[in-house]
Formats: structure tokens, C-alpha cells, sequence
């Protein structure tokens, strides 16, 4: 089954090339960028059940041998992020074409829209079966491109400013990027992950460090770590929803994966436990003290956005399976949870007339549904019990507690308040937007909201919920993930079946 690997990138190319074709054809180009997307995602379950029974795909590109050639691997940790990116995009591909039917002036996608959104589906897709660096790069790079339309399509002045921002700092961590790339080969001769594996292991310690913090500086920038985060609460709000849910959702997690797959496959060992564990503390506290401070929701959410990162870097830098199972079950749910959050917040954008927490109320009372498609993901964030958020942070938690010392002991509190105070936040979001009586705008005025909308929404509840009840199976293959990436054989024996050269 190995051909199926590379259909998550060729795919979303092939449709974007052809809704290219179609763009004086709106209704075409958006069966096609359908198609394309459902394609992929039921491509990335296959590939999913595959890794799991049989252990990580491979495809040498063209039938270049490795290292030559580019390789392109599905193992169980890119499979599953395969398999809840393409989920996430499938939605919110639909919930912009909602938006597009119902209104077709100012919120409308322009022709460039859908093909912009494959490519960006299909660079998100190729970072994640990157077989070596310079692939991982252009991965990057793809997604990057076609992110800088999508946040300034339509071209209104607060956009472009906001565009700006993002464009700048995401050519600095490129640039970053590309330099640890090539001082990677400069010191070891190829780029390929499964043969850096014994070529990095060989090179003096203070060496291997150096290159490892570079590498670290480009992910720390791309997945808003901070003190690299600041550019992300004020570049993310003004896009449009369904824009700025699916780049809350996937973009910053790509650079964790990033820092998941080179912590683990090339730099093992914890020398930058501490850093990464100080980071993690940092991350949680800045970004939901951030959050706290908000009246709008949508710059809420960002900052929420960047202190669940912390959780993800905390559950890395524990260096152990317990460690990693946390926060590759902790990505799924922030990815589908987050995406969530987001299109709800264009749904009570677009029922109140702003997201301004001073001008509107009642939401709950004039759409009810609406109330609970913000509330179940919110609580989930949260870490309410008996919610996806919930149990994720619990492995997380109790992974740190098994660690012991000062730093995992400090995360684990540090993590608690984080989570009470995005319950804190969130809570905020619910009882001024939703509770209390209209304020300046009467929600009542508004028109109804797009079905289509509202199904995609709603479908992404369904789909955090059904993380609950499929928790456990997704631990197991979590901690079947962290195992082969802490073993690293499985991957290296997969991409060389005959012995590293």
C-alpha cells in the first residue's frame, strides 16, 4: 500500500491546478476542492490503519534510493496528524463555502480562494511525510505561500497590515530554517532524516547542540512558542473566519510536529530538557494571561492558542513514551478543538455583528445552538471532565509527575492554572456573549445563520466529542507512536531496509 503515500500531496496539487482552470466556474471549483479534500482525508485514514498494523510506509520519489531522492514516510504519528488535518480542512472548507453561498458580495470567496486552500492542504500534507529536511522546508514553505493570500485576501487595510506582520516574521524563521538546513549538511553530508540519525549521533556534542537550537529557533518561531509568539494574536484575528480557524488549527501545529520529529528522531538524549521545559512554562503562563486580558473573542482565542502550546511542549521535553502519547493525543484534540472555537467565533461574528465582548449579548437566548457548539469545545479547552481536553492534560500531568524533579513539578502546577484560567476565559466568553441581555447590537436583527455553516460547526463538535469516547484507542496509538519514535529503528529500518549507508 505504499503507492497511497504520496495522494495527500498530489492530490490537493491536482485539485488546486484544476480549480485554477474552473474559476469562472464557482459552483465546479467547489466540487472539486470537495473531492480533492475528501479524497485526502479518506487516503489518510487508510494510511493510518496501514501504519498501524504494519509499521511506516515509504516511497522513494521517482525511484531515487535514498539519500538521493526525496522520501516521503507515513509512519503512525504523521498518519494520524494526516488523518485530523484533513478532517479539519473537509470542514472548514465547507463552512466557507456556506459563507460564500449565503452572502456572495463582501464575504464571498474570490476565484483564487479554493486552489490557494488545496495548495496550502497539500504544503501542510508534505510537511508532515517530509522524509528529510529540505522537504520538510519546502513543505514549509508551501503552506507559508499560501497562507500569506488567504490572510490578505479581499486586501482591506487592517489585513494588509496584520499580513505584514505575519509575512515577515514567517520569512525570518524561513530564513532560520534554511540556514539550520544547511549547516546540517554541512556538517553531516545528507539531509535525510533516517540516515541523520547515525551522522548526527557521530558529531561532537557541542556541535550536535548548536545545530539543534538552530532548528529549534525556526520550529520555536513557526509553532509561536514564546518569546517567538507575539506576532500571532495580532495577525490571526483579522482574516476572515474560516482563514483564521484553519491556521489556529493546523499552521502552528506543523512546527510542533516539526520539533516532535527532530527532538526524537535526531537530537535524543534531553540536552535541551530544561530550555524546552522553561519555554513550556512560559508559553502557558504569558499566553492565557494574555487571554484573560482580552474583550474580543477572537484575540481571546489566539492568546488561548498560543498557551495550549506549552502543553505540547511540556509533553516533548519529558523525553518519555508517557511524555509523548500526552502530547501527540493533546495536538489532536487542540487541533480539532481550536478550529472549532474559531468557526463558532465567525458564527456569533456574524449573528451579533462584532466579537467585541463590550457590544454584544444574548446570543443564547436568539440561537441556543450556537451556545452549544461555543460552550462543549470551550469546556474542552478547558480540560473539564469528562472532555477530550480533560484527559489529555491529564496524561500530560501525570506524565510530569512520573518524571519528578523541580521543573516537571513546577509544569504540573503551572499546567493546572493554566487550565482554571482558560476556564476562566472561556467562562468570560460565555456569560457576556451569550448570558446577559443584547447589549449595543440586538442579535435579534440579525439574519439566520447559513446552514452550512452551522453543519460544519457542528460536525467539528461531533468530532471532539467522538475524541472522548475514543480515547483510549487514541492513547494506544499515541504511546504506539512515542515508542517508535523514542526506538527510532522503526523509522530508520523502514527508509533503509538494508542497513544505513
Amino acid at each position: 500500500m505504499n503507492f497511497l503515500v504520496p495522494l495527500p500531496v498530489v492530490v490537493p496539487l491536482l485539485g488546486a491546478a484544476l480549480t485554477l482552470v474552473l474559476g469562472r466556474r464557482p459552483v465546479a471549483q467547489r466540487v472539486v476542492s470537495v473531492a480533492a479534500v475528501t479524497v485526502t482525508l479518506a487516503v489518510a485514514v487508510l494510511l493510518l490503519w496501514y501504519a498501524h498494523r504494519d509499521g511506516p510506509l515509504v516511497v522513494h520519489v521517482g525511484a531515487w534510493p535514498p539519500p538521493i531522492g526525496i522520501v516521503l514516510v507515513a509512519d503512525q504519528l504523521a498518519a494520524l496528524m494526516l488523518v485530523v488535518s484533513a478532517a479539519v480542512t473537509l470542514c472548514v472548507l465547507l463552512y466557507s463555502i456556506g459563507e460564500g453561498r449565503a452572502d456572495p458580495g463582501e464575504h464571498a470567496p474570490v476565484a483564487i480562494y479554493h486552489p490557494t486552500y488545496l495548495v496550502l492542504t497539500a504544503g501542510v500534507t508534505d510537511a508532515f511525510l517530509a522524509g528529510d529536511l529540505l522537504n520538510l522546508f519546502v513543505g514549509f514553505e508551501i503552506l507559508l505561500a499560501a497562507s500569506y493570500v488567504l490572510l490578505t485576501v479581499r486586501s482591506t487595510e487592517v489585513r494588509i497590515r496584520a499580513g505584514t506582520t505575519y509575512v515577515v516574521v514567517s520569512l525570518l524563521s524561513s530564513m532560520v530554517f534554511l540556514s539550520g538546513v544547511g549547516l546540517v549538511y554541512a556538517a553531516t553530508g545528507t539531509l535525510n532524516l533516517a540516515q541523520l540519525v547515525h551522522r548526527l549521533d557521530a558529531l561532537p556534542a557541542d556541535l550536535r547542540l548548536a545545530l539543534q537550537l538552530v532548528l529549534l529557533l525556526a520550529f520555536g518561531i513557526k509553532a509561536a512558542v514564546f518569546p517567538l509568539s507575539a506576532w500571532l494574536p495580532d495577525s490571526y484575528p483579522t482574516a476572515p473566519a474560516p482563514v483564521t480557524a484553519v491556521f489556529a488549527g493546523l499552521l502552528t501545529k506543523v512546527g510542533v510536529y516539526a520539533i516532535i520529529r527532530t527532538e526524537t528522531l535526531l537530537f535524543p538524549g534531553g540536552r535541551t530538557t530544561d530550555v524546552l521545559l522553561v519555554v513550556a512554562l512560559l508559553t502557558m503562563l504569558v499566553g492565557i494571561l494574555g487571554a484573560v486580558a482580552q474583550t474580543d473573542v477572537k484575540r481571546l482565542l489566539s492568546f488561548t492558542l498560543v498557551s495550549h502550546i506549552g502543553y505540547l511542549l511540556f509533553g516533548v521535553a519529558l523525553t518519555s513514551v508517557a511524555g509523548l502519547a500526552g502530547a501527540i493525543f493533546y495536538v489532536v484534540h487542540h487541533i480539532t478543538v481550536q478550529t472549532t472555537l474559531f468557526l463558532a467565533a465567525g458564527l456569533v461574528e456574524r449573528r451579533a455583528g462584532s466579537t467585541n465582548l463590550e457590544r454584544i449579548g444574548g446570543l443564547a437566548r436568539v440561537a441556543p445552538l450556537l451556545g452549544i457548539m461555543f460552550l462543549l469545545p470551550a469546556l474542552s479547552l478547558a480540560g473539564v471532565p469528562p472532555f477530550s481536553g480533560f484527559l489529555g492534560k491529564l496524561g500530560l500531568l501525570q506524565a510530569g509527575v512520573a518524571a519528578g524533579g523541580v521543573l516537571p513539578w513546577l509544569l504540573v502546577g503551572v499546567g493546572s492554572l493554566t487550565s482554571l484560567l482558560t476556564l476562566y476565559a472561556t467562562t468570560k466568553v460565555w456569560s457576556l456573549a451569550f448570558w446577559r441581555a443584547p447589549r449595543l447590537a440586538d442579535p435579534r436583527t440579525a439574519p439566520e445563520l447559513p446552514r452550512l455553516m452551522v453543519g460544519a460547526t457542528a460536525a467539528l463538535v461531533l468530532l471532539g466529542l467522538a475524541l472522548t469516547v475514543a480515547a483510549g484507542p487514541l492513547f494506544e496509538v499515541g504511546a504506539e507512536a512515542a515508542e517508535d519514535l523514542l526506538h527510532r529503528t522503526p523509522y530508520v529500518d523502514a527508509v533503509f531496509p538494508g542497513g544505513t549507508p
